[in-house]
């Protein structure tokens, strides 16, 4: 009987592990997109819950019966580098017009459980007339179709939405497209992380560009950390909880912490704050990163510079580098060698002879940047990519490589034939056997 409870504990932590990182890679994950993936989050729900609870601080909602799983993954600090994307080629991000639609639509789309693509432009044409702040929604023009397909899409791939007769491509093409959609109200209601509603912060559309920063800090203060927030967005200094006790100051530093590690490629000490790198540093805190990394399945590296979560199995990872699916990606893994080679970073004028020079090396790779500026749209994008990955940052107007930049060591690159990235033509690049996949989550 030993053996046989030590088997089952074992496949109870296995299966816990995996479906960890499942969900960090799709905090909103369905039984529509991965029926096995939800099986599994659905049969360990209620380990899985405490985990994240206890390790992060970050809600798990399950329904079985409606067949979603939500994982609220809140952070102190706004993180823009995972935009809402079109589901069109390229993969661009949303843009403030397509959030502004985003908001508007949903807010249209909770009061029923279906309608039509007709009935649902309407509705937004009248709700973006009727507020001063918002620019209208003309569906006269291609270009606003286009937006409004893009937010449609967006909803369709979380499961909010499901067309049953049409598609929503059809209303770039003309206004008078018939769509006929199902809604998941309840699902809608579930998509927002932030612990405290949008609608509590009760700020003067005039006032929200200078508090924007103000506003976003707001919308994620959490009561369990000793952060009451008033109608305005700003602490309530006299009704917060005294945050000097030793429980409440460990259980914030351990979420702070443990977010950004299980949520970013990289975690720099120098990022941390001296409260922070004194938690990590401590024999307590240590021994709490090693025993979630391993609860979750992941191989921990602990270096003088940081820290940085490996997955063995990439069921974490989210967005992969280096990546040849992408233009950006292949000239941001080209851009490594130079960038580490200048200890004092380099300047935006370096940068953009680097990427002219990529441009005239590879002459029959990215086309879509044979212009004149060509070279300081790829260096940019390039840049981008590597601050997202935490390879790179911004210090003044230079660009330095972090420490995490120098696992990627290029040992060559061949070009033949046109093509784009991935196929003949494009920059072929290769690593060292030293040089390792960051996984991020």
């Amino acid at each position: 009987m030993s053996t046989l409870a030590n088997q089952l504990a074992a496949a109870e932590r296995e299966e816990v592990s995996r479906a960890v990182r499942l969900l960090l890679a799709r905090p909103l994950l369905t039984e529509t997109s991965d029926p096995a993936g939800f099986d599994l989050v659905r049969r360990r729900r209620e380990p899985l819950t405490r985990w994240f609870d206890h390790t992060c601080g970050w809600s798990l909602v399950v329904e079985p019966r409606r067949g979603y799983a939500r994982l609220a993954k809140v952070r102190a600090d706004p993180d823009g580098s995972r935009p809402a994307r079109t589901a069109r080629a390229g993969r661009a991000p949303f843009d403030r017009r397509r959030y502004v639609l985003l908001c508007v639509t949903a807010a249209e789309l909770l009061s029923t459980p279906t309608t039509t693509l007709g009935m649902l432009a309407d509705r937004v044409v009248r709700a973006t007339a009727a507020d001063p702040a918002l620019p209208a929604f003309d569906p006269a023009h291609r270009a606003e179709r286009t937006a409004l397909v893009d937010v449609l899409r967006l909803l369709e791939s979380y499961d909010v939405l499901r067309a049953t007769d049409g598609t929503t491509e059809a209303y770039v093409a003309s206004p008078e497209a018939k769509v006929l959609y199902r809604v998941d109200t309840t699902l809608l209601l579930r998509l927002p992380a932030a612990p405290v509603g949008a609608s509590r912060l009760a700020v003067p559309p005039d006032e929200m560009p200078a508090r924007f920063g103000e506003l976003l800090t707001g919308l994620v203060r959490e009561g369990h950390h000793g952060d009451p927030v008033t109608g305005d967005g700003t602490a309530d200094d006299e009704h917060a909880e005294p945050a000097g006790t030793d429980a409440r100051r460990t259980l914030r530093l351990r979420h702070s912490v443990l977010r950004r590690l299980f949520d970013d490629p990289v975690l720099y000490r120098s990022d941390l704050t001296d409260d922070e790198l004194a938690y990590v540093t401590s024999l307590a805190g240590r021994q709490t990163l090693r025993r979630s990394a391993e609860q979750a399945g992941f191989l921990l590296e602990d270096r003088a510079e940081g820290f940085l979560l490996v997955d063995p199995d990439a069921l974490a990872t989210d967005v992969r580098f280096p990546d040849d699916t992408s233009t950006a990606r292949v000239a941001a893994l080209l851009l490594l060698e130079p960038l580490c080679a200048a200890p004092a970073g380099l300047l935006p004028e370096q940068l953009a002879e680097a990427g002219a020079d990529l441009l005239r090396r590879f002459p029959r790779w990215a086309r879509a940047y044979r212009s004149e500026d060509g070279g300081v749209r790829l260096s940019d994008e390039a840049v981008g990519v590597l601050c997202d990955m935490g390879l790179a940052h911004r210090a003044g107007t230079r660009v330095h490589a972090r420490p995490a930049a120098h696992r990627y060591r290029l040992t060559g690159t061949t070009h033949s034939a046109p093509g784009a990235p991935g196929a003949p033509g494009a920059p072929e690049t290769e690593k060292s056997e030293k040089a390792t996949e960051e996984d991020e989550q």
